[in-house]
């Protein structure tokens, strides 16, 4: 079995080295645009060789999309309409969009929506590393309008990721990721955007910045490129979070302004409880 990795950077690049160690199919196809990621890929040994999309729809029985969700948008609906028993398996962060784009799809059932619950803030072939999906979590969404077998393969490479797995509706995903993961980028890209201000006028505040800035604002480097489009098509829940989360900093700015740090405390006390959630 032949599989093709359509974007070939952290997170294609990391099923690569996963599959390659596991020795899972026979080529690693690798689809980029960008040649100078085509060459990295290579040289990495992330994939065996570079084709194009046409003819990694040829040549292969398994394609994982793991380019940006937009991306996906605009190739899904054709690569679906070539298909005859090969398996699209889109990785993308976001899914009710791209479900209500292809949901009357003949084609339909030799469609996957999986999202892998990992990655890092770094981005390209380089930024692929061993193990990044280990005891991490798969999410399936509408799983079961998918084709058994086609199922029974997406599933079989969650194993050799090793992953758990979880299975959801689109629109509980989407709401869900956007409270979990997309609304963490949102703070860290505002919290780097704060400080690269005050930086203007005070050259020396990174002398100060400890391992608690730096874990919290590490995200701020993950590419525009990727996190654009999720906020672009996860806006409803995307907004939803941001006005609650603007909320809580409304709320806390008061209290500091009105110097009432008992209710600051409690605040602080209340937030406390994320432990029981987050050993």
């Amino acid at each position: 079995m032949n599989i093709a990795i359509v974007g070939v950077g952290l997170i294609g690049g990391s099923i690569g080295i996963r599959l390659k160690e596991t020795k899972f199919c026979e080529k690693l196809v690798g689809v980029e645009r960008n040649e100078t990621n085509q060459k990295k890929a290579l040289q990495l040994g992330l994939v065996d060789e570079i084709q194009s999309l046409e003819d990694a729809l040829k040549s292969c029985k398994v394609l994982i999309l793991t380019v940006p969700v937009d991306a996906i948008m605009g190739i899904l609906p054709g690569m679906l309409d070539k298909v005859t028993d090969q398996v699209i398996i889109d990785m993308g962060s976001t899914k009710s969009n791209i479900l209500h784009l292809i949901q009357d799809h003949p084609n339909r059932g030799r469609y996957i929506a999986a999202h892998p619950m990992a990655g890092t803030e770094y981005s390209g072939p380089e930024a692929a590393i061993p193990n990044l999906f280990k005891d991490k979590m798969m999410v399936y969404v509408e799983a079961f309008k998918s084709d058994e077998d086609a199922f029974e393969i997406a599933d079989s490479i969650t194993d050799q990721l090793e992953m758990q797995t979880s299975f959801m509706n689109a629109e509980e995903h989407d709401m869900h990721t956007a409270y979990v993961s997309h609304i963490s980028h949102l703070t860290s890209f505002a919290l780097a955007l704060t400080v690269l201000e005050k930086e203007k006028s005070q050259g020396r505040i990174f002398e100060l910045a400890g391992s608690g800035f730096q874990s919290t604002v590490r995200l701020a480097k993950s590419s525009p490129d990727m996190w654009t489009p999720i906020f672009k098509q996860n806006r409803a829940n995307v907004l939803e979070v941001l006005e609650e989360h603007i909320k809580q900093l409304q709320h806390i700015y008061d209290k500091i302004e009105k110097e009432d740090y008992d209710a600051v405390h409690k605040w602080i006390k209340k937030s406390n409880k994320i432990k029981r959630i987050i050993k």
